[in-house]
């Protein structure tokens, strides 16, 4: 086994995953996973910039993992950034910042790239499973993109797309600085038109309609299947592998399409980062449901993190093989 340290650092949050792994089983054993909601990406779709007060709550986010990995002794860390940074025309002061706090330089991947990390996290202890058909499409429902990836046991195609939950919110539910409390019909429609468009840009690429089983990762999929639950609490293991019908989607999207700020932070379940925006990230689920035909989604808390790290892990085995 080989220790190792991801960071997947996101429009809306950012990850670390601590873990030993070991590549050629695919076993992959947890040590420290976190989240932290920095909002990276914020006012970047209107501004093209990264905001100060951003990248201070993510410096400060990268100093809190940085104690943590030095505490675990991990051997390699690979700090990946994805759809904010890549957008911003500041993405230099970034860069610096990580450096400086992390020691290493955030590589900051194509929304192909990303969806390769997330499909290998998601479906590498799905593989085998009987109940589970092939091919896979795996969605992975970020901040500022949306990853789409049809394979069985690796990859056959892949597609970023330009609708997450903070830019749809950003772009569709915000008016005076202010989200809309509940949406009105008109933004809700506008921001379901987006969505819709951003579907067919996603399957001149991807079969999205071959798929047998419909995977969703990310935290608007994961929060939507505690609401499901009803769960007192976030809890992962009950979300791990938990399955959401299309009825059940539509429901919670609906309802979370009507509901209050008050109403939605009282969810026991609901991190108060995701109050504003999970919304939005609800509606990219359910239509991506509806475009494909799904009955149901199996949820994943194994994503582009637990990618980035098989990945870190098999670097390092062939470093040690002399290969």
């Amino acid at each position: 086994m080989t220790r190792v340290a991801a960071v997947d650092c996101g429009t809306n949050s950012i990850r670390l995953l601590v873990a030993d792994v070991d590549p050629s089983t695919g076993e992959l054993v947890d040590l420290d996973r976190r989240m932290t909601i920095v909002r990276l990406g914020q006012g970047v779709d209107r501004t093209g910039r990264l905001a100060p007060e951003a990248l201070e709550r993510t410096f400060a986010a990268c100093r809190d993992y940085a104690a943590i990995i030095k505490e675990h002794g991990a051997e390699r860390l690979r700090f990946v950034a994805t759809s904010a940074s890549r957008d911003a025309e500041n993405r230099d002061e970034f860069v610096r910042g990580v450096i400086d706090i992390l020691g290493v330089e955030p590589e900051v991947v194509t929304g192909d790239q990303e969806a390769e990390f997330s499909f290998t996290g998601a479906t590498k202890e799905l593989v085998g499973r009987a109940d589970l058909h092939r091919p896979y499409l795996v969605v992975d429902i970020g901040g500022g993109s949306t990853e789409f990836v049809v394979g069985e046991e690796h990859v056959r195609a892949a597609r970023s797309v330009d609708v997450g939950c903070v830019r749809m919110t950003e772009r569709h539910l915000v008016r005076d600085g202010v989200v809309s409390d509940p949406p009105s019909e008109e933004q809700i429609a506008a921001m379901r038109a987006d969505i819709e468009a951003a579907l067919d840009l996603a399957e001149e690429t991807v079969p999205l309609r071959e798929a047998r089983t419909l995977v969703g990762l990310a935290g608007s999929v994961t929060t939507v299947s505690a609401i499901a639950q009803d769960l007192p609490e976030y809890d992962s293991a009950r979300i791990h592998h938990s399955r959401i019908t299309h009825d059940r989607v539509r429901e919670i999207t609906d309802w979370l399409l009507r509901s209050t700020h008050a109403e939605r932070a009282a969810v026991p379940s609901m991190h108060p980062g995701r109050v504003d925006v999970i919304a939005a990230g609800a509606l990219v689920l359910l239509a991506i449901m509806e475009r494909i035909g799904a009955e149901e989604v199996v949820v994943s808390e194994h994503d582009i993190l637990d990618g980035i790290a098989f990945q870190v892990a098999e670097e390092a085995e062939e470093g040690r093989n002399g290969n």
